[in-house]
């Protein structure tokens, strides 16, 4: 079956959600669904204001170098969209999301804007929907 490029967004998005509902929300460990969800439902207004490249900095910086952070696994999540090995991608099988932003050109650089844009719509329903604490939920 071939899927239109905003199904593969959903279905990468929502394949993303459901490994952290697994693994952390159902786990017991609500707080960090809940923050992840948090970080993605800011960052298109993040980019919006900052730019891709200092958006996605920023997301780092937060993380220090915790490997599991949500604000590292928010750019994680992103990076294997933008740098997954398709040719739609506009990184293609990149190693890094902020190395191939800062060494690409302009072109590459609207077009990873507008893709992440594009997926973070999803991600951020997604995220909300499955990740988010509702009101009075403890856990």
């Amino acid at each position: 079956m071939d899927h239109t490029l905003d199904q593969k967004r959903a279905m990468h998005s929502l394949e993303r959600v459901k490994e952290i509902e697994k693994k952390h929300k159902n786990q017991g460990n609500g707080q960090f669904a809940d923050d992840y969800a948090g970080y993605v439902v800011r960052l298109p207004a993040d980019i919006l204001s900052n730019g891709l490249g200092q958006a996605l900095a920023q997301l780092l910086a937060a993380a220090k170098d915790k490997k599991e952070d949500p604000h590292r696994l928010v750019y994680q999540d992103l990076q294997s969209w933008l740098c997954r090995d398709d040719e739609k991608a506009p990184y293609p099988g990149a190693a890094d999301l902020l190395e191939a932003i800062v060494s690409n050109d302009r072109r590459r650089y609207q077009w990873a804007l507008a893709e992440a844009l594009a997926w973070l719509e999803w991600h951020k329903k997604l995220s909300v929907a499955y990740l988010k604490k509702s009101e009075g939920e403890s856990q």
